[in-house]
């Protein structure tokens, strides 16, 4: 029913950010992924949807490299995941801000930048970019968590990846926020880098030009909105994706 499924092995190509082959990983007992496959384009918005606790995070950790698997391989902008080469070149935010509280915003982000070796001036870059210049001498422990989720962007900014990967950064955010991050997403993948960028809010995937739909460790569809509307007629991504869950558990 959908475009692509994890029985398809992905191709993949000089266009290719992230190529995944038959993935298992296991957490404790518990198979948190099972067989995945499937290739994110460069220079796109894929976002990664479903239910909290479906792997989603478990995913993304693969694909920077922080998580131990069982098989399969993953291949990250023609390196494997997680090598020496990939450390300048993926941003990863995680779904709590990774910074220093006790640092002012502009100290964050130079930080960040020694640590990429990259100069200031790609501090005051990302600094601008996330629209926290009138707040860069702030201390980050007295932001809110909607400017601590920005400082934390800049932070993944400052090296400029080709790959950066964003585990649920909308969450607790107000609606005017979501939007200006998305827009910043949007101004990013128009500049040629590739997002990952996970989410259980089925209205962001239209922000999305690839969604990858995953239940239960397995995915479920590689597709995109409109496919996705088309293939389930529905017009609602919501219902739709639960009729995806409907005709994966019948089958």
């Amino acid at each position: 029913m959908m475009s692509s499924s994890s029985d398809e092995l992905p191709q993949t190509g000089p266009d290719t950010a992230v190529l995944i082959e038959n993935l298992h990983v296991t957490r404790g007992k518990r198979t948190a992924l099972t067989d995945i496959s499937v290739a994110i384009p460069r220079g796109t918005i894929t976002g990664l949807l479903g239910p909290s606790g479906c792997g989603k995070t478990t995913l993304m950790r693969s694909v920077v490299g922080t998580q131990i698997i069982a098989s399969g391989t993953i291949t990250v902008l023609g390196h494997p995941a997680g090598s020496a080469p990939l450390r300048r070149r993926v941003g990863y935010v995680t779904q709590d801000a990774t910074i220093y509280p006790d640092l002012r915003v502009i100290d964050n982000a130079r930080y960040f930048a020694s640590l990429y070796g990259t100069d200031a001036r790609s501090a005051d870059d990302a600094i601008a970019a996330v629209g926290l210049e009138d707040h860069r001498t702030a201390l980050c422990g007295n932001l809110s968590g909607g400017q601590r989720t920005r400082v934390s962007l800049a932070c993944a900014l400052v090296s400029q990846p080709d790959l950066l990967v964003l585990d649920e950064p909308t969450v607790g955010l107000d609606p005017v926020l979501r939007v200006d991050l998305w827009e910043q997403f949007h101004r990013l993948a128009r500049g040629g880098t590739t997002l990952l960028v996970s989410s259980h809010v089925m209205d962001e995937a239209d922000h999305c030009g690839d969604l990858l739909l995953l239940r239960e460790g397995r995915l479920l569809a590689h597709t995109t909105p409109t496919q996705l509307r088309k293939d389930t007629g529905c017009s609602s991504l919501e219902e739709a994706f639960l009729s995806v869950i409907r005709h994966s558990t019948a089958a």
